[in-house]
Formats: structure tokens, sequence, C-alpha cells
């Protein structure tokens, strides 16, 4: 179980943790950037960073469940928004905050980026997460546990990419 710490002799945090601790016994997923794009690679929300973000939270909350894990479980997130005005990170944070994410509440930084990966992205968001004691891995997911050869794990394999899938910055 994570330990989440509001340091009292710090200005309070508008909705996040100052720390977590995690026991060392716990296992951990440490999660990509979440993209606003939806199952067949397609932008959601272009220009909007309210569509986007709820997006992004979609798909980190089903690449969650994906390895046993939940929005509740939320260790960490580092929130990415290509903008400049202090506004706009204030429109992706507020959704960012109403979501299931806020239950910690988990450590977090908000940056204001030039750009991101995918053309029209505006917002990222990346997660550490603690796994459920028996994670069921969601149908369709593989574990990438062994599936490069010795010495080379992960090489050339994305196990949980979907078939298809694009690289960003094209």
């Amino acid at each position: 179980m994570a330990r989440r710490t509001t340091v009292p002799s710090l200005f309070p945090p508008p909705g996040y943790a100052h720390a977590a601790v995690v026991e060392t016994d716990r296992r951990l997923a440490f999660l990509a950037g979440s993209v606003p794009l939806d199952k067949d690679g397609t932008l959601v929300g272009p220009g909007d960073f309210v569509v986007q973000t709820e997006q992004v939270l979609a798909n980190l909350e089903t690449a969650l469940h994906a390895v046993g894990s939940d929005l509740g479980r939320v260790i960490s997130t580092d929130v990415y928004v290509v903008a400049s005005e202090p506004a706009d990170l204030t429109r992706v944070w507020d959704v960012v905050n109403a979501s299931g994410l806020r239950t910690g509440p988990h450590t977090s930084t908000l940056l204001g980026v030039a750009c991101l990966g995918y053309t029209g992205q505006l917002v990222e968001i990346t997660a550490v997460a603690e796994v459920a004691e028996v994670a069921a891995v969601a149908e369709g997911a593989a574990v990438a546990e062994g599936a490069a050869g010795a010495g080379e794990a992960g090489e050339g394999t994305d196990a949980f990419a979907p078939a298809g899938a694009t690289d960003p910055v094209k």
C-alpha cells in the first residue's frame, strides 16, 4: 500500500501529495504516456484541452486495468500539456483533479511543454501505480516477460502495442 504524504510545513498542494512511500514488497506498474488517441489511432478532441484530457484518462484507466491496477492505485503522475498560458494548464488539471486520480492523493507534476509526439496532441500523462496482489491480465494484453531472447528483454517487442499501432512523430 502506498502512504501518501502532504508535508504540514510546506504549502498545501492543490489535489496532490508531496510524496508517496511504497513498501518494497509491492509490485509496481510503470505506464508509458497515455495519449488522446482512440483505439484506431485517431486523435480525439483536436484543439480541445478538456476532451483530450478525458481521452487520456480513459486510456490510462484502460492500461491500468490491463495490468491489474486502477486509478485509485496510482502513486505518481507526470502531466504534460502543450501550453504557454497557465489557464490552459488549469483546464487540464481541473479534469485530472475531478478524475479517480484524486483518490490518493497521488504525487504529480504538471508541466507546460512546447510539443508532444502526435500532431495536434495537447496532453499526455505518465503514471506509476501499485498492482493488485493477484493481477488478471486483461483480454488481448500479453505479458512481455520472456518474450525476447535471453539478455535482450524487450528489444524489438512491445507486448502491449495494438496491431498496426503507429509511431509518434512522423
